[in-house]
C-alpha cells in the first residue's frame, strides 16, 4: 500500500479512484466492509482503492475535551487499512483550515479536486465538513455534478446475549472495552483488541511473590477496564500466553493504574523492548486480598485459567519465567 502524508503531497492529483473517507479508528468490521465494497467497484473500473483519513482525530483540534481515546496507533491503522484492501491511504493533517471548510466546499476542493473519484463509498452516519454538517444526501447531490457515484453501505449490527442489537462502530468498541467486554470488542474488530507499548521498569513486586510481570507503558491508546484478562503477548516472532492485569494493585495499596502481564513459559530481559498485548477474555474483577498468600493462590488459578482457555494458540517461547518487574 502506498501512503501519502498530506493533501498537498498529492501532486499530481489522483484520478479514477474509488474513495472512502473517515477516521477509521480500529479498522473494525464495518470499516472492512466499506473497503470490500470499494474493492468491488475498483475491480470494475481499474482504479485504485483510496482511503482519506486524518491525523490527529479531528476532535482533538475542534473540541479537545471530546476527543476519543485511540483504538489503534497511526502505524497500526495504516497496516490494518492495507490488510483490508486499501491501495493508497492519504493521511490529511487535521488543521483548522481543512476542518473549517463547508461540506460543499470539502467535496469540491478536497474530494473532487484531489481524488477525482468515480465512486465514493461511505456508511449511513458519514458526516463531513464544518461541524460535520455534510450528510450522505448532500454528498450524493454534489458528487453527481462531477460524474461520481456515491454508495452508502448498510451498517453491520451485533446482537448481544440480552437480545439487544447494536451498530458496530468505533464508539461501541470503546464502550465495550471500557466495560471489560474484550470478547465482544473482538467480534467487532474481527481480531483481539491489542495494546502496543514498551516494557518499562515497575516496582518488581511480582517477582518477590513468584509471579514476575512486565509493565507496559501505553501512550495515547484506550486501556480496557480494570480487571484480570487472559491474552497473548507478542515479542518479535514470539507469541506467548499471558495473564494480564489492569488496575491499581489494591492489595499493595497502589494508586496509579498499571498495565502488567505475567508471560507464561518465557525467560528474557525485556526492558525497553516493544510489546503487543492481545486481549482474549476477561477472567475476573480486581479486588483486595487479605494477604499475599491468598493473592498467590488466586494467581495460580488465573494462570490455570489462561492455560485452560488457550485452545489452539501458538506459543513460541523458551522455558522459564519472565525476568521483569
Amino acid at each position: 500500500m502506498k501512503v501519502v502524508h498530506g493533501l498537498e503531497a498529492l501532486d499530481p492529483p489522483l484520478a479514477h479512484s474509488v474513495l472512502t473517507v473517515g477516521n477509521f479508528d480500529g479498522v473494525h468490521r464495518a470499516h472492512q466492509q466499506l473497503l470490500a465494497q470499494a474493492g468491488m467497484f475498483a475491480a470494475d473500473t481499474g482504479g485504485p482503492v483510496v482511503v482519506l483519513t486524518f491525523e490527529p482525530h479531528p476532535l482533538t483540534v475542534v473540541t479537545p475535551s471530546k476527543a476519543p481515546q485511540r483504538l489503534s496507533l497511526p502505524d497500526e491503522k495504516l497496516r490494518r487499512l492495507a490488510d483490508a484492501g486499501a491501495d493508497i491511504t492519504v493521511v490529511a493533517k487535521s488543521d483548522p483550515s481543512l476542518l473549517g471548510l463547508t461540506a460543499e466546499r470539502f467535496v469540491e476542493e478536497v474530494i473532487v479536486r484531489r481524488f477525482h473519484p468515480t465512486h465514493i463509498v461511505e456508511g449511513p452516519s458519514f458526516g463531513f465538513g464544518r461541524g460535520r454538517k455534510g450528510t450522505p444526501k448532500l454528498l450524493r447531490r454534489v458528487a453527481a455534478r462531477f460524474g461520481c457515484d456515491v454508495h452508502i453501505v448498510e451498517p453491520i449490527m451485533l446482537q448481544i446475549d440480552e437480545g439487544e442489537t447494536l451498530m458496530i462502530s468505533s464508539s461501541l468498541i470503546r464502550r465495550l472495552l471500557a466495560e471489560g467486554k474484550v470478547r465482544r470488542a473482538a467480534l467487532c474488530l474481527v481480531r483481539p483488541y491489542t495494546l502496543i507499548g514498551e516494557v518499562v521498569k515497575g516496582n518488581r513486586r511480582g517477582r518477590t511473590i513468584g509471579f514476575p510481570t512486565v509493565n507496559i507503558a501505553v501512550i495515547d491508546q484506550l486501556v480496557p477496564g480494570e480487571g484480570v484478562y487472559a491474552g497473548r503477548a507478542v515479542l518479535g516472532n514470539d507469541i506467548l500466553m499471558a495473564a494480564i492485569s489492569i488496575g491499581h494493585t489494591p492489595t499493595f495499596g497502589g494508586t496509579e493504574q498499571q498495565v502488567e502481564a505475567h508471560l507464561l513459559d518465557f525467560n528474557g530481559d525485556l526492558y525497553g523492548r516493544p510489546i503487543r498485548i492481545e486481549f482474549e477474555r476477561r477472567l475476573r474483577d480486581q479486588r483486595t486480598f487479605d494477604s499475599p498468600e491468598t493473592l498467590i493462590e488466586q494467581l495460580h488459578r488465573d494462570i490455570e485459567a489462561v492455560r485452560g482457555g488457550a485452545g489452539g494458540s501458538r506459543t513460541d517461547a523458551r522455558n522459564g519465567k519472565a525476568r521483569a518487574s
